[in-house]
């Protein structure tokens, strides 16, 4: 299939095809009028990239899953150097989490200390007061 139908199937842009083709994820065959001319497989290959991508790994991250992939594994998380990448993505989202949970348990903190200082609800209008008009 040519640059256009992959796209198209995959969903995504020919221009990301080429990017990726640039990066050496993906490799073009030619055909004798100089088309891009992709298979099955670069199929495979294009949706493990952008299924990867949309849970967050970086383009570079998506490298071990396709090498495995190429390498003729069923799957591109077969092999070790992806079970890697996960782990590492796992744990950088662990340390995020940490994060904002401090930053949530702080919050509720100073929510809390502020709530207690108030006898009753702070309410700021902007009518005047009747007493001023008087």
């Amino acid at each position: 299939m040519r640059i256009g139908e992959l796209a198209r199937r995959a969903g995504t842009t020919t221009r990301a095809l080429r990017f990726y083709e640039s990066q050496g994820l993906l490799t073009a065959r030619r055909s004798t009028n100089g088309y891009r001319e992709y298979d099955e497989a670069d199929f495979r290959l294009v949706n493990e990239i952008l299924t990867l991508q949309a849970v967050g790994l970086s383009l570079d991250d998506t490298r071990p899953f396709v090498d495995c992939l190429r390498a003729g594994h069923e799957a591109g998380d077969s092999c070790a150097d992806s079970i890697e990448v996960y782990q590492r993505k796992l744990a950088e989202v662990d340390a995020c989490l940490d994060r904002l949970n401090s930053v949530r348990a702080s919050l509720l903190t100073k929510l809390a200390a502020a709530v207690a200082r108030q006898p009753e609800p702070c309410r700021v209008t902007s009518e005047p007061n009747e007493t001023e008009e008087s």
